[in-house]
């Protein structure tokens, strides 16, 4: 049976209760932190820094996978080691040297993610598919949470699993945007590994029921 990863995107959580809603994480069947920092510039929203991230860093007993929205990520990444990273995903359009920047995130000691926007094509990833550990396809345009699921992501989906076959990568397949329990199957038969699921679960009635629903869904 496929074991597909939940990971709840902490940018929807309660910011007045978020102590509250990590360890609601921490009690769920949920098996990662989404962590989000946006800088104002490569996306038009500012999310939360590194403040933040050690406070919840205090508190989550679980993976913790940052995705950077970011300029100039290289800047930063043994930061967000000592911060307490598990995965750190840089975006493919943020990065002129995105292999060294691979290593360099690898040197740290953490998985190295390369996150690709709706109009990027997968092809790109072609000769650096087997450096990278997990590709986050972004199925809404990146900066803001609530948006609607982009139908194409399922197409592109089946292309970077074809890729990483052909190229005999390891490399996991992350979904962050726009899912709920009406495409998190489909997802998952189209080759997603890591389903990340921001206000469909921090703005559901039973957050706890949800990812449970979701596990349930995308495990079969």
């Amino acid at each position: 049976m496929k074991n597909t990863l939940i990971a709840p995107s902490v940018l929807a959580a309660d910011f007045a209760n978020l102590q509250r809603d990590i360890e609601m994480i921490n009690n769920s069947e949920a098996d990662w932190f989404h962590i989000d920092i946006m800088d104002g510039v490569f996306v038009p929203n500012i999310s939360f820094g590194m403040p933040v991230l050690e406070a919840i860093n205090k508190h989550a007993k679980k993976t913790i996978d940052v995705h950077l929205m970011i300029v100039d990520p290289d800047r930063y990444i043994s930061s967000f080691k000592k911060l307490g990273a598990n995965v750190l995903t840089v975006h493919l359009e943020a990065c002129t040297h995105l292999h060294r920047t691979l290593q360099a995130i690898k040197a740290e000691g953490m998985k190295a993610g390369v996150a690709v926007n709706p109009h990027t094509n997968i092809d790109l990833l072609e000769d650096v598919i087997k450096d990278i550990d997990l590709v986050c396809i972004m199925s809404v345009n990146p900066g803001f949470g609530g948006q609607s699921f982009i139908e194409n992501t399922y197409d592109k989906v089946k292309k970077l699993k074809a890729l990483i076959n052909k190229k005999g990568a390891s490399t996991l397949i992350e979904i962050d945007g726009g899912v709920t329990n009406k495409n998190a199957k489909q997802l998952v038969e189209a080759g997603a590994d890591v389903l990340v699921a921001g206000s469909y679960v921090f703005g559901a009635t039973d957050p706890l029921a949800t990812v449970a629903d979701l596990k349930q869904l995308s495990c079969f």
